[in-house]
């Protein structure tokens, strides 16, 4: 019988090695999960790759983890959010990489990678730094550059719901990187503020298959007839 439920968070981020590159679901902290996070943070990985929409806020989260210096190379496309000060400081002391991703970027690289594309033409960046190093090419007078996919090991992704297959639906703005950070990682752990039984999500509604999700850990008592509204 498939049953992608764990029983904690901690169970499902154990196996998370020391240089492993983690992508991180969220805009600011709609969608972020900060359960994961925390788990990850006790497990005590290091040297980490992440890649996230931003650097997390205050002392919680992948701030966190960036503050204790667990965090390597941050990709990012807004680092600099409300009270990101953990990564500010950090850059500033030289203890973490930075690589600019703009956002639309970071989707579509993460999507390639779901979709098994070997990369993207696009003409955002073009003619910047951003694109040193890269490929460029001018199609019909416009200028583009050429983006590699983004893969992870692992992605920590936010969903609403969830079966034992691991089939997921989000809540509102919670909906944004997750579904491509699923598809992008060899290894997808997600959070949940609840399950129900097979059968019982609408298949319209089902914005992440299971066959793209490996783990799952309910994290918050919030109630099921409360999530169904």
């Amino acid at each position: 019988m498939v049953n992608k439920i764990l029983d904690s968070a901690m169970q499902a981020v154990a196996d998370i090695p020391d240089g492993a590159c983690i992508l991180v679901s969220g805009f600011g902290l709609a969608g972020q999960p900060g359960e994961l996070l925390d788990a990850l943070y006790e497990q005590g990985a290091r040297d980490l790759t992440v890649a996230c929409n931003n650097s997390g806020s205050r002392d919680i989260g992948l701030a966190r983890l960036i503050r204790a210096g667990r965090v390597r190379k941050l990709l990012a496309s807004f680092p600099r959010g409300a009270e990101s000060d953990a990564f500010e400081g950090a850059y500033a002391q030289g203890r973490i990489e930075y690589e600019c991703v703009p956002q639309g970027t970071l989707a579509e690289r993460l999507r390639a990678a779901g979709a098994g594309l070997g990369g993207f033409l696009t003409p955002t960046g073009y003619g910047t730094e951003l694109a040193e190093g890269k490929e460029t090419r001018v199609i019909d007078g416009v200028g583009y550059v050429f983006e590699k996919p983004l893969h992870g090991d692992y992605a920590l992704v936010q969903a609403r719901l969830a079966d034992r297959w691991g089939n997921l639906v989000y809540r509102k703005a919670a909906r944004n990187f997750g579904p491509i950070m699923c598809m992008a990682a060899k290894v997808a752990v997600v959070q949940v503020s609840g399950t129900v039984a097979l059968g019982e999500l609408d298949p319209e509604h089902i914005v992440t298959p299971g066959i793209f999700v490996q783990r799952v850990v309910v994290t918050s008592t919030a109630p099921v007839q409360e999530m169904r509204a």
